[in-house]
């Protein structure tokens, strides 16, 4: 996208992995309404009912590590995998660039085609693999190069040609660490990567690009949750697709101006809140839209840019983010049978034990 483009040239890049482009890659769903159109390219999930569930579209986006903006988003239903939507992705992965990823990624066809292209992966490895650094070529404590081999079963997201050109044999490196948080026992995370030169790629670096994948899975809830993507209003697919893109063309203008503050008052570009920037914009935007003059226009969006970089999140490492809400949903029932077949009971939410039977059947 052209706004991500923009949104780059304003932030800084990081000068870590020999300051190579880093983009992350990751999966999401949103809720469209409940038309029989909708249903037909974008079906519910198969474990809820007919007529008791919503319309889902799932889509994977490429982020910019150094500006947060979204590079490119492909969608599809439920039934397709995030490596499926990640194929559709390579052509925006340009050589040199390092492609961070979850658990979903650490995988043999990824880490095998990828690097052919001159595009690095650092991802977490899969849970179906087990590791024994005994094993390793070491390089550093719980840091070693394995050699894996590749599978006799096809890959399904590769077709028959691509998949006879995927090595037979590939060597990763791997890399255990221990995330502590406060106030919890510590875990053990893997990353499997193809970057294999332990001085130029250190383990410290990998451990700390990791981390900063979490910063840019905060982008999907600005998206969703700040913003309001949770559910797309429109009838159509084809307008529900329209709504997505118009969701992540807003994102990516928010992004440009965080980046800019950024940039003009030398803060650092994580800690400006994009909740703050929305609000902002919202109430720039009509003093804007009223200026009479170019000078006007400038210095209202100077005191914005000010605004911005002076209203800082703040520096809490190590914070605990927990996905949990804190206001409890109405007490109702939840919706079981199509709307036309539910029969309510009434007065289900109510204790009635404790009253008169002659007057359980009033109102």
């Amino acid at each position: 996208m052209a706004t991500a483009a923009a949104a780059d040239r304003r932030a800084s890049s990081s000068p870590i992995l020999q300051g190579r482009p880093v983009k992350i890659v990751d999966g999401s769903s949103t809720q469209l309404s409940d038309t029989p159109e909708n249903q037909e390219r974008y079906p519910q999930p198969t474990t809820q009912k007919k007529g008791c569930g919503f319309p889902v579209l799932k889509f994977a986006v490429l982020f910019s590590l150094a500006s947060g903006a979204i590079l490119n988003v492909v969608w599809s239903s439920l039934r397709h995998h995030d490596l499926r939507l990640l194929r559709q992705l390579w052509e925006e992965l340009k050589p040199r660039d390092i492609l961070l990823g979850d658990r979903a990624y650490g995988e043999y066809t990824t880490l095998a085609t990828l690097p052919a292209r001159g595009v690095d992966v650092v991802a977490r490895l899969h849970q179906g693999r087990k590791v024994d650094f005994r094993k390793a070529v070491r390089l550093n404590k719980n840091d070693g190069l394995f050699t894996w081999t590749k599978g006799g079963q096809p890959s399904q997201i590769l077709s028959p040609a691509e998949w006879a050109n995927v090595p037979a044999q590939i060597t990763v490196r791997l890399l255990r660490f221990s995330a502590t948080i406060r106030g919890f026992r510590a875990r053990r995370v893997t990353l499997v990567t193809s970057l294999l030169d332990p001085k130029l790629y250190r383990g410290e670096d990998l451990v700390s690009l990791y981390a900063r994948r979490w910063r840019l899975e905060l982008c999907l809830r600005d998206l969703k949750t700040t913003m309001g993507m949770e559910q797309l209003r429109c009838k159509s697919p084809d307008m529900a697709e329209k709504e997505l893109l118009a969701y992540l063309v807003a994102h990516n203008l928010v992004r440009c101006v965080m980046a800019e503050a950024a940039q003009t008052y030398q803060v650092p570009l994580e800690r400006v809140s994009f909740k703050g920037s929305v609000d902002a914009l919202r109430q720039y935007s009509a003093a804007l839209a009223q200026a009479r003059n170019r000078k006007t226009r400038r210095r209202l969006w100077e005191d914005l840019l000010r605004n911005l970089a002076k209203d800082l999140v703040p520096d809490r490492p190590g914070r605990i983010e927990p996905r949990a809400v804190k206001r409890r949903p109405k007490p109702f029932p939840l919706l079981t049978k199509p709307r036309r077949q539910y029969k309510g009971v009434s007065h289900r939410n109510r204790c009635w034990k404790t009253r008169p039977r002659d007057l359980r059947n009033l109102n």
